[in-house]
Parts: structure tokens; C-alpha cells; sequence
């Protein structure tokens, strides 16, 4: 279609909805217009002449067919615009409903007892005590921390009370997490993928077996069909182009049926965010996470904008905006964007910004390795082999493959998964490579030359593609989705486009395998590569499984979306060849198509109808099947809320365990005897640090990893000091803190569930019983409190600093 066409076609749809009068103004400037390319002087026949006329003089037959065609664009389009909206809306609704139906109610009075909880907590608590200006150093020796997701909960608490509402900060923390999980993620994944499918899809119905009647009917014997179809449009009712139509839309269909459960698949993997709250809870990654989506579909927008040469600055804004909300949520996440865009960086740009990408990238890992030289002393930095040296695999190398191609899940819905993934990226390669083919093989000023009047059932060539679609006296509807993609289609059919399906495939691919080493080095493989390669993400399989849906969902659809296609084509071609050697035998005998001829391109416009909706069902069916049986079959979701239930609960029976119903009383009478001023020193991988949210005491470790390499007072001055066995230098550390009373509390030894963390040798010297009770015996302690009846050795004692 010329863009002309194109710009007639929409401002007649356009002004659908508003006045009558101006509406037949309209019509009629777009039946003149049709008049004209049509060449109404060329044929003078007396059947096509008298109708010519009569639509270009604006007369009764002209407005009236004018305004039918106005108002049957007017049902399509709205039909068209609200049926993405819906979809979005369902589907993300329903990711949000699983995820909440899944999340354990334990945690929304006590917290997640576990190695990085305690610490997010605090950062919320800091904010509320003070004001968002704590955002930038939120640690307790007040350095940087990813502040994003703290602010967010920070603003739950704040909006609550503007309602009246006091909410916890267990509660804003479970709320945000929620949000972040099962509205945001699954709708960045939704923007992700529908991304892909738009490409995919563009200009291209699921299946067209009609072009090739079409291309029947322009040899050489049957040059004069197109000439005079308008005969046999205006005597075959429309019927057939109706059916065509819908033909057409069922791609429109079919990519928002796939976008409807989008969202859903996107949270029934454990890899995100269920891994992440039960690893830690790993929060301000995991809330990266969840907006990467949409930083990676601005900045393949980006990437189009440049290919195009056109808003080129918009794309650049966004990209450059989603981009710093990612960072900072969490800065680490740019290791999991740069691995995800690098195989679009080489298969999309100028070999110029490839260039610029790539040293960008050195620079950001030159500057990692430097932080991580400075921030981390060690002496095995220069023998890679020894890294991560306390890490044992959890994986043999075919479990770790195998849950890469199922994405996470479990049972049959793995199974499926798998399948689904493999044979559609085989198909997205086949109907990627046929169509790679075609357009080597055909001429664009060839393609761009046959274009028939666009009032009957004419040839219409779009550059974009191999095949040539029919294009009936109403343009599909899927054309007229949004003004964006008429304006696209008219500047694209100038030029050959370059062939976006293989390149999306192979993109996708690449990176799908580019994740899929990462895990396996993580999980499975040992030595010096593996812990190179797995090293920005800490060689945390927790980190690296969320990156995951990112590739496989993508692809995953991409190959439905392919697979779709080929199974269609292959239905519309088993009843095609027949009617098309019935066409052609009867064309041979006239220039001019008979009424049998256009029953005959009926038939095979009701066969490409009848097998493009029969695939839509059967993909429909399939995919409702893996959404629906991957909420039945989840046993490894099931474990993650089970393991987060045993860790929130207080009936723990090891009495040493960081929180415990006797350490809460114990924590509650702290704080009513010390009050809310008092700084109180505890070794914090007893517990005591959640004293800091449960009853807002002022502990002086309010997490467990008050690190000593770093410039960290009074954590590392106070440690030092109490270890030293010196009273002076205890009370000389300690005394001038705060202006209010010192506390010094022991519960016991430090939990089991904190073995594991790497510090823990620094806090020996606050449950050294010897030690204690000597500094009891000359005074630097007094004894203010027994909770003897909760542990043995519990009690409370207070610094002897002159008040």
C-alpha cells in the first residue's frame, strides 16, 4: 500500500468519531483519491465508469459506501486498541493474585530470620528515623547502599499514615517486595515479550496462502485480472474479504493471547522472585531484577531508534532513565544487562558503536575489579583457583542444563517448557531462514512496482516481507492498531528492511546460552574459569538463577509465535494446491475471472480462516495447559515458602537460634528497662539486632556484618577495645558513644544459621564468658538484669561511665 494510501486510509478512521458532516468530507476526499490512483480515464467501460464517477463527484453511492467503511473501521480499531489493554490487565492481575497467594503470612508480624534481612530492615528503620537524606549512606558506618527499594517501602509507611494507617516496617517491606514481584516483574516481562512478538509479526499474518493466488493471477496469461477485478469485487459479496480479515487477525489474537499469560509464567518460575527472598533475603538484587525488563526493552527500542536514524533522543532518555533507577536499586545488576545485551549489541549496531559498547564495557569491569581490589583485602586474588573457596557444587552438569531449559520448574510443566522451547527456537530458525531466503531472491523494485487499486481485492507488496498480502477495500485492522505503525509502514516501504526475525532468534538464542554457562559455571564446574566467569554475581546460584526468564520467556514465546506460523502455513497449504490448479486452469481461458474463479479464491480464503483459528486454539490450549499445570506442580515454590515459614517461626528448638519466643520477651524487657535512647552492644549474631525494628531499641549492630575492613567506628574501635581486656580502654571507647546510658547484653552463643558468615570470628570476644566476667568483677560492667530463667548466662549489665 502507498503511503498515500495509508495517510487517506487513517485520516478517514481517524475521524470516525466526530461529526457526521465532516466525516463524509473526509470519505469523499478518500474515494477522490482512490479515483485518481485507480486511472478511471484508462478504462472508460461503461460497468466501472458510471461508479467511478458517482464515489468522485461525492454523490449518494460515494458518501454512503464512504461511511459504511468508516463505521467497520471504527468496530476493528477499538476492537484493536482495547484487546492489548485487557490482556495486560488480566494477565498481570493474575501474576499478582499467585503471588500473593503464595506468599507466607507468617512474616507480616515477625521477621525473615536470616543473614541479610536484619539489614534491610534496619535500612528502612534508619530512613524513618532519618528522613530520606539517610538514603545515600545507609549502612551504620554510614557508606553507600542500593537505596531504592528502602525508600519504597519508606513511602508505603508514610502514604499508610496519611490514611490514618500505622503500617510496620515488616509490613511495608512485605508490601513492596509484592509489588516489586508480582505487578512490576510480570509486567516488564510483558513489555519484554510483546516487543519481540511485534517484530516478529510485523506485516506478516499468520499464514497467506491467498498470496499466492494472488501471485497465480499475475502471470503473464493473466496480466488483465488485476485491471479489471473490479468486476468481480463488485460482484462477489465481501464476504470473502471478511473472512480474510479475520484470517488476519488471528495473529493480532494470538500475540495477545500469548501476552495474556506472559505475566503468569513470568512468576511461576522459583528462579525469580521466589529464590531471592528465601536466599538471604537477597532484596535490593532481586528488586533490580524485577525492573530490568524494562530497561532492556528501552534499550532495544533504542537500538531500533538507531538503525532507523529517528527519535533517536527519546529512546536515549529513557534508556538513560530506567538505567539509573536499575543502578540504583542495585548497581550489580548492570553484570546481568551487559551479558543479556551483548549478543544484540554485535547483531544490531554500526561497528562504531559495537566499538563503543565493548570498550564501555572494559572500562566498567576495569573499575570492578579495582573496587573489589580495595573493598575486599585478600591474599588469593592473584590465584583465581582458590576463589570462592568454601563453594561446593549443587549440581551435575545435566541437572544444571536441564533446569536451564525448563526455566525452574517442576514435573510435567518442566517438560512441557522444555519442549516448547526447543522445537519453537528450531521453528523461529527455519521460518527466520526461509524468509532470509526469499528476500535474497526477490527485488525490491520488482516488489515495489506491483501495486493494484486498492478498491477491489487487489496485490498489495509490502518491502518488509517476502510474501504479498491481499489488501481489501478496508485495510486489515491490524494495520490500524496505532498511528505509529501506519507511519512506520509508509517509511519502511521505501527501503528493504533488514531481516529483524533471524537476527531476534539468533540474538535471543545467544543470550539464553550466554546465561546458561553462567549457571553451569556456578553450580556445577570448579577451578579458575568458573570462578572468573560466575565472579560478578558472587558465584551466587541464587543471583545468577534470576536472569533466567529474562532469555527463556522471550524465546520461549518467539517459538510458540513460530511454531504457530509454520503449523498454519502447512495447514493452508494441504488445501490450497487444489484450488490454486483450479484457478490457474480457469484463468488460462479468459483474461477476465469468472464467478467461479472467485468462489474458488473463497474457498481458499475460508481454508486459510479455518486453519489459522484452529492453530490459535491449539496454542491457546497449550499455553493455558503449562501456566495452569505450573501452579499445580510446584514443589520447588512450595519448599521456598516452607523454608521462609521455619525461618520466620519462633518455635525453634535449638535456643540459640537468632530469634526464638524466649529471645523476643527477653528483647521486649530490654528495651523497657533501657529505653529507646540507651545504645546497647550486643554480639549481633545472637539476635539481638532485631531489637533495633521490634521494639526500636538503639542497638549499636543492628546487622550481623559490621565489617572491620572498612572504615566502620565505632564497631571496629568498640570490638577492639573489649577484646583488649583493658577497663580503661573498654569505658574510653565506649563512654562517649552517646550522651545516654551504655548497655552491654548477652544471649548466649551466636546462631547455627549464621555459621556460614565470614565475620563472625570478630564478635568471639562479646560472648567470652571469661572475659565477661571479668570486666563484671572490676566494675567496666554491672550486672542490671538476670534472664537466667530464658538461657543460661543471659543478663543485662551497664557500662560504669560517669553519668
Amino acid at each position: 500500500m502507498t503511503s498515500e494510501q495509508i495517510t487517506n486510509t487513517g485520516s478517514v478512521s481517524g475521524d470516525c468519531g466526530s461529526a457526521q458532516a465532516r466525516a463524509r468530507t473526509h470519505v469523499q476526499a478518500y474515494v477522490q483519491t482512490q479515483a485518481r490512483q485507480n486511472g478511471s480515464a484508462k478504462d472508460g467501460s461503461a460497468t466501472n465508469g458510471p461508479a467511478r464517477n458517482d464515489s468522485a463527484k461525492g454523490g449518494p453511492s460515494g458518501q454512503k459506501h464512504g461511511l459504511q467503511r468508516c463505521h467497520a473501521m471504527l468496530r476493528p480499531a477499538s476492537r484493536h486498541a482495547l484487546l492489548p489493554w485487557l490482556t495486560s490487565i488480566i494477565g498481570v492481575a493474575s501474576a499478582l493474585c499467585l503471588v500473593i497467594a503464595w506468599f507466607p503470612s507468617t512474616v507480616w508480624n515477625t521477621p525473615i530470620v536470616s543473614s541479610d534481612a536484619p539489614a534491610h530492615y534496619y535500612f528502612i528503620h534508619r530512613l524513618l528515623d532519618e528522613g530520606l537524606g539517610a538514603a545515600l549512606h545507609l549502612w551504620p558506618h554510614d557508606s553507600f547502599y542500593p537505596p531504592l527499594f528502602h525508600i519504597c517501602a519508606y513511602l508505603v509507611i508514610k502514604i499508610a499514615a496519611l490514611f490514618g494507617v500505622q503500617c510496620s516496617i515488616y509490613a511495608a517491606f512485605n508490601i513492596t517486595w509484592i509489588i516489586a514481584s508480582g505487578v512490576i516483574f510480570p509486567a516488564g516481562m510483558l513489555v519484554l515479550c510483546r516487543y519481540f512478538l511485534q517484530r516478529w509479526n510485523r506485516g506478516n499474518p499468520i499464514s497467506n496462502p491467498i498470496s499466492r493466488i494472488s501471485q497465480a493471477s499475475s502471470t503473464p496469461e493473466s496480466s488483465s485480472v488485476s485491471e479489471s477485478s473490479n468486476i468481480s469485487n463488485q460482484q462477489v459479496p465481501s464476504a470473502g474479504n471478511r473472512q480474510y480479515d479475520a484470517a488476519s487477525d488471528a495473529t493480532f489474537v494470538l500475540r495477545n493471547l500469548i501476552g495474556l499469560f506472559v505475566p503468569v509464567l513470568a512468576v511461576s518460575s522459583v528462579c525469580h522472585p521466589y529464590g531471592l527472598l528465601n536466599a538471604g533475603p537477597l532484596i535490593a538484587f532481586g528488586f533490580a531484577t524485577s525492573l530490568l525488563p524494562f530497561l532492556i526493552a528501552a534499550t532495544l527500542r533504542l537500538f531500533d531508534a538507531i538503525a532507523a536514524r529517528e527519535h533517536i533522543a527519546k529512546w536515549l532518555a529513557i534508556t538513560a532513565v530506567a538505567g539509573v533507577v536499575c543502578l540504583v536499586a542495585h548497581p550489580r545488576i548492570a553484570f546481568t544487562y551487559a551479558l543479556i545485551l551483548v549478543p544484540f549489541i554485535v547483531l544490531r549496531l554500526p561497528w562504531k558503536l559495537i566499538l563503543g559498547a565493548f570498550i564501555a564495557m572494559c572500562v566498567g569491569a576495569v573499575a570492578f575489579v579495582a573496587l573489589m581490589l580495595t573493598s575486599f583485602k585478600s591474599d588469593r586474588w592473584a590465584n583465581p583457583d582458590s576463589w570462592f573457596h568454601s563453594h561446593q557444587p549443587s549440581k551435575n552438569l545435566w541437572e544444571s542444563i536441564s533446569f536451564c531449559l525448563t526455566d525452574g520448574l517442576d514435573g510435567f510443566p518442566a517438560i512441557l517448557f522444555a519442549l516448547l522451547l526447543i522445537a519453537g527456537t528450531a521453528a523461529a530458525f527455519v521460518c527466520a531462514s526461509r524468509r532470509a531466503a526469499a528476500r535474497a531472491s526477490d527485488s525490491f523494485s520488482s516488489a515495489a512496482s506491483t501495486v493494484v487499486p486498492v478498491a477491489s481485492a487487489d496485490v498489495d507488496v509490502d518491502a518488509s516481507t517476502s510474501d504479498i498480502a491481499v489488501s481489501v477495500s478496508c485495510p486489515p485492522p491490524a494495520s490500524h492498531s496505532n498511528a505509529t505503525d501506519a507511519a512506520s509502514a509508509s517509511s519502511e516501504s521505501s527501503r528493504l528492511r533488514r531481516n529483524d526475525r533471524l537476527r531476534d532468534v539468533i540474538a535471543l538464542t545467544a543470550a539464553f546460552l550466554l546465561v546458561a554457562l553462567v549457571y553451569v559455571c556456578t553450580v556445577t564446574l570448579v577451578g579458575a574459569l568458573p570462578n572468573i566467569i560466575s565472579a560478578p554475581w558472587y558465584r551466587d546460584e541464587n543471583r545468577i538463577m534470576t536472569m533466567l526468564p529474562l532469555v527463556a520467556l522471550p524465546l520461549l514465546v518467539i517459538g510458540i509465535n513460530a511454531l504457530a506460523e509454520c503449523v498454519s502455513a502447512c495447514a493452508a497449504s494441504a488445501s490450497f494446491a487444489p484450488s490454486a490448479s483450479s484457478f490457474s486452469t480457469k484463468n488460462s481461458a479468459s483474461s477476465v475471472p469468472s464467478l467461479s474463479s472467485a468462489s474458488t479464491v473463497s474457498s481458499v480464503k475460508n481454508a486459510s480462516f479455518a486453519s489459522n483459528w484452529i492453530v490459535l486454539i491449539a496454542v491457546f490450549l497449550v499455553i493455558a495447559i503449562l501456566a495452569v499445570s505450573a501452579q499445580i506442580v510446584c514443589p520447588s515454590r512450595s519448599a521456598a515458602r516452607d523454608t521462609i515459614i521455619a525461618h520466620s517461626s519462633l518455635n525453634q528448638s535449638d535456643p540459640n537460634e537468632q530469634l526464638t519466643e524466649q529471645k523476643i520477651a527477653v528483647l521486649r524487657k530490654v528495651t523497657e528497662r533501657t529505653g529507646t535512647q540507651a545504645t546497647i552492644i550486643s554480639d549481633p549474631l545472637n539476635g539481638s539486632m532485631y531489637a533495633e525494628t521490634l521494639f526500636n531499641a538503639n542497638m549499636l549492630y543492628p546487622i550481623i556484618n559490621a565489617r572491620t575492613d572498612v572504615s566502620s567506628a565505632p564497631f571496629g574501635k568498640v570490638e577492639t577495645a573489649f577484646a583488649s581486656g583493658d577497663a580503661q580502654q573498654v569505658l574510653g571507647t565506649v563512654c562517649p558513644l552517646t550522651d545516654a546510658p551504655e548497655y552491654f547484653l548477652t544471649m548466649g552463643d551466636q546462631a547455627q544459621s549464621l555459621q556460614s558468615f565470614p565475620y563472625r570470628a570478630q564478635y568471639d570476644s562479646f560472648h567470652n564468658e571469661e572475659l565477661i566476667d571479668a570486666y563484671v568483677d572490676g566494675g567496666t560492667l554491672v550486672k542490671v538484669a538476670d534472664y537466667s530463667q530464658y538461657g543460661q548466662g543471659w543478663a543485662l549489665y551497664r557500662f560504669g561511665c560517669t553519668d
